[in-house]
């Protein structure tokens, strides 16, 4: 093949080497629009084990762009792999559609069934092997700034329905095609003029949209695997093309035009469109003009759109709001939160009404009104007669494009969902188009209420919407510096409340205890803290439990990456600053009166780092470090620093006549309670034992430290020689090297495996059983607390970053009550749920004595109308909703597509996750009638 290179006398190494030179060349200029070729994992494996042979070591398949793929090399002399046979990835199944070509089977995993290849290392390699078949492949951009490169390894395959035949066939495609390149293909496949054939989007064998935009990109057109295209042949000799086209259009009932729906009920709106026309005029004319202006909202009563195809249409005294979300794959979170939203009133009322005039086409923050165009023609769907249920695949479209997090079909939290929606609803019906700036005045004694009132003010004058009419209050915010009590108070919006769920007042914290003067083995031990409590309270509390001798004292630290993150010597610092998924140690060191320097031990162990063709062992850290202490002025030598570790180390000796006391010893590491103190000391056998054998692990171990002056220094020669006490440093680091032969002498697996603060578990049945009010939720969440370090305040008064304490009020409640439990935590290192039955009210919920706004004397009241569950764990969990539909007072379940009326008895239950509160009034503004699709609204817009 041209531009390949002859292997007839090439070695392994050299094969190796050449495709390693063409990877990097190709990975450097890899762009959209180049191909890559598929090729077997079990043949490429055998090429890296030919080529390899001679490294007899790990190595990876030399480029990152098409993964990376670890392999130990086999001792044995591999054979050079025979031609390329990628016969595996085929599907052999014999198709009845010939266009369709080579088809590979479905649900196969890169680096496990296949590897992608740039272009010139396939020439290459087939150059040298030959094979096949060729299963050549293009790189797409992708993302939300679709400046990501992926492989488009499976492209569209669409499902082609000829009308009025009948005929059938099936073609691939790729997505970035434009819908002119499928319309092409198709007239192409049953033999058709191009401009007598109109195409269709044809999801769930209902027309979706008429695909119509020749430069649209299939993507951007929302068709998806293995849809169906609907292809009309409109060559019959009764009319026009465009003018069938147009009866089919009204015979469906709307359509959609870059997701922007369009009204062919003419008689029932006065929506103006670009250009001047209404909507009551012309549209029967042209289809090619009034409909591709795409600028109609759809009537609740003619888009009848659903899955199944079915009409669904209901009379007009049918009820209405009962209508289901389809489960599109793990799109119950959506789901619920959806209900939970198109079910306040105010929103049911604003999106079927003219909503479009307060869309911000150019908000730079917004979703260019795509989003809120979206939610609106989901919300109408929605509200139409009929129980049809409703697919939401336009929609999840939409929202996928602009936040990828809720791409794809995997589980997502609700309430994260639910804040990205009401964000991105509030910019793109944001009012205000211009946002000015606005510089924030101290409050200076001021009244409260005018202070108050001004930061609204600024707030409207860059924010106003629906969202913020509807969904967003006003904090009271209170710092006060500790260190000159400087008091400072700002007023801020928020869009919801996000509860703690823990209402006691203590904390359980774990912390694993280290000697220094190789004593005992790690232990260890569970205390119990006041949550608001300091540093101090958990030294004390550890000092107790683990009964330290009066010439000790604990030195905590918290470890990360197995190096020590940062000493927790300031007494004060919050215990708030500490997460249940930090991992502490606790060093016994000895009480010294004067200056001195920590001496930490570090241990390593050798490890594989892979590059990209060769690999190499290098020295990583494992295990938690040990500490000890040193004074700032001893004369300290290299021997001292052998034996201080020894000495440390020495627990974890194994010797044959001590290992029944060593067995003993290590039977005492399980996790202690405050008040305990097993495994506080070793018995005198035991330590005569250890002093008995001490000879027996006496020789040095392979130490080494790097000076403040970055010197390295091998501490396993030149035992007199002394080292140098850093002057300005308060630790010094040593390193310990663990070979095989020296961990035959330790036993270091008591090192790893540091618990974390906080282990959580399912919640034990007594906790699960005692609910806890929502009252005393919301005063856990206004308590008064200190900031953590990431959000320290900074002081006017000082000129300096303060750890103040914060204290919420809340000033000024919005129309719709969002609360959210926060039951889910998400760590570093583990995911949890909290399945704490709250008790909340669902009726007269009384805010009033947590206002801090007293000017109003009317009392704070709200009544429940919707909440979205979750039920099971973090891994396979469902939401569902409990929506109270008001026209008829009654609560109903709203399991994605299934909806069944409950009793009110029946809302409250320990899966309740999303809770939604509307405020109520002396007349209670929300009456059935108003959410009646065939009631004029335009009255009730007024009364919002």
């Amino acid at each position: 093949m041209e531009g390949t290179i002859c292997s007839a006398q090439l070695t392994p190494e050299e094969e190796r080497l050449v495709i390693r030179d063409i990877t990097i060349a190709a990975e450097a200029q890899c762009k959209e629009g180049d191909t890559f070729y598929l090729i077997t994992q079990r043949w490429w494996q055998h090429w890296l084990d030919y080529v390899n042979q001679e490294l007899g070591s790990y190595a990876n398949n030399g480029t990152s762009s098409y993964g990376s793929h670890y392999y130990e090399a086999s001792s044995t002399a591999q054979k050079r792999p025979s031609v390329i046979d990628n016969s595996d990835l085929i599907n052999e199944a014999t198709s009845e559609v010939s266009n369709v070509g080579i088809e590979l089977h479905d649900a196969l995993v890169e680096g496990r069934d296949y590897i992608l290849l740039p272009q010139e290392v396939w020439r290459q390699l087939y150059g040298w092997y030959g094979g096949g078949p060729i299963l050549a492949r293009k790189a797409i951009s992708s993302g939300s700034s679709q400046t990501e490169l992926a492989i488009e390894v499976y492209p569209l395959r669409l499902q082609l329905l000829m009308m009025p035949k009948g005929d059938r066939a099936i073609i691939r495609i790729s997505k970035k095609e434009t819908v002119g390149e499928l319309h092409r293909k198709a007239c192409e496949i049953f033999d058709l003029m191009v401009d007598q054939v109109c195409i269709w989007d044809y999801y769930g064998q209902q027309k979706h949209a008429l695909m119509d935009n020749m430069e649209k990109s299939l993507d951007d057109s929302n068709i998806q695997m293995d849809q169906e295209i609907l292809v009309e042949d409109y060559n019959d000799g009764n009319g026009s093309m465009y003018s069938r086209c147009l009866s089919s259009v009204q015979d469906n009932g709307f359509i959609e035009k870059d997701s922007a729906p369009m009204l062919l009920e003419p008689s029932r709106s006065s929506l103006s469109v670009a250009g001047g026309l209404s909507a009551s005029k012309n549209v029967s004319r042209s289809c090619s003009s009034e409909l591709s202006q795409g600028q109609f909202l759809a009537s609740p009563s003619s888009d009848m759109d659903n899955f199944q195809g079915t009409n669904g249409m209901g009379t007009r005294g049918a009820s209405v709001g009962l209508t289901g979300l389809l489960n599109l794959g793990n799109t119950c979170f959506m789901n619920s939160a959806i209900q939970c939203l198109v079910h306040t009133p105010e929103f049911a009322r604003y999106f079927r009404e003219d909503y479009r005039q307060e869309i911000n086409w150019q908000n730079p923050l917004g979703m260019v009104g795509e989003l809120a165009l979206a939610f609106g023609e989901l919300l109408r769907k929605l509200w139409a007669p009929g129980r049809t249920p409703v697919s939401p695949r336009p929609f999840k479209t939409k929202l996928a494009r602009f936040a990828p997090q809720f791409s794809g079909y995997n589980q997502h939290d609700s309430q994260e969902f639910l804040a990205f929606l009401l964000d991105g609803l509030h910019e793109d019906l944001n009012r205000v188009k211009h946002k000015p700036y606005i510089k924030t005045k101290d409050a200076d004694g001021r009244p409260d209420e005018e202070v108050a009132d001004e930061y609204w003010a600024n707030h409207i004058a860059r924010n106003d919407s629906i969202i913020v009419d509807v969904c967003q209050g006003q904090f009271k915010s209170t710092l006060v510096c500790p260190v000159c009590d400087k008091v400072s108070v700002t007023f801020d919006p928020f869009m919801y409340l996000s509860l703690p769920l823990q209402s006691a007042h203590t904390r359980s914290m774990t912390v694993t205890v280290f000697t220094s003067d190789g004593s005992t083995l790690p232990t260890p031990y569970t205390v119990s803290v006041p949550k608001q409590g300091r540093c101090k309270d958990l030294i004390q509390a550890i000092t107790n439990a683990c009964s330290v001798k009066n010439g000790e004292r604990i030195l905590l630290a918290e470890i990360r990456g197995h190096l020590i993150h940062r000493f927790l010597e300031d007494p004060l610092i919050s215990l708030s600053t500490i997460k249940d998924d930090d991992h502490l140690a606790a060093y016994r060191i000895p009480k010294k009166s004067v200056d001195v320097v920590y001496l930490q031990l570090i241990h390593r162990h050798e490890e594989r780092e892979l590059s990209s063709i060769t690999s190499s062992m290098v020295w990583r850290p494992y295990g938690t470090p040990l500490v000890t202490s040193i004074s700032r002025g001893d004369v300290i030598t290299r021997g001292d620093i052998q034996s201080m570790v020894h000495k440390m180390l020495s627990p974890m000796l194994r010797y044959e006549k001590s290992s029944t006391s060593l067995r003993s010893a290590a039977a005492c590491k399980g996790t202690r309670t405050s008040g305990s103190c097993l495994g506080s000391g070793t018995s005198d056998s035991s330590t005569e034992d250890h002093q008995a054998h001490r000879t027996e692990a006496s020789t040095k171990l392979p130490l080494h430290m790097i000076d403040e002056n970055n010197v390295y220094i091998d501490l396993s020669i030149g035992e007199e020689k002394t080292i140098r006490v850093p002057s300005s440093l308060s630790s010094m680091r040593v390193f310990v090297d663990w070979s095989r032969e020296d961990l035959q002498k330790y036993d270091t697996s008591v090192l790893e495996n540091l618990p974390e603060v906080l282990k959580y578990g399912p919640a034990p049945k007594k906790a699960r059983s005692e609910p806890l009010s929502l009252y005393a939720c919301l005063e856990a969440f206004l308590r008064e607390e200190p900031l953590v370090p990431e959000d320290m305040w900074y002081c006017p008064r000082c000129k300096e970053q303060r750890q103040a304490s914060k204290k919420l009020d809340l000033w000024r409640l919005p129309e719709v009550l969002v609360i959210h439990l926060k039951r889910f935590s998400y760590s570093r290192s583990n995911k949890h749920k909290l399945e704490t039955f709250i008790n909340f009210p669902i009726h007269d919920f009384d805010l009033t004595n947590y206002v801090a706004n007293k000017d109003s004397s009317q009392r704070q009241l709200y009544e429940l109308y919707a909440l979205s569950n979750h039920y099971g764990s973090m891994a396979s969990g469902h939401y569902t909703a409990h929506i109270k539909l008001l026209e008829e007072n009654r609560w109903y379940n709203f399991d994605d597509s299934h909806i069944s009326p409950i009793n009110e008895e029946d809302v409250k239950s320990a899966a309740a996750y999303v809770l939604f509160y509307r405020r109520v009034r002396g007349e209670d503004a929300f009456v059935s009638n108003d959410l009646h699709p065939s009631i004029d609204l335009s009255d009730n817009l007024q009364r919002i």
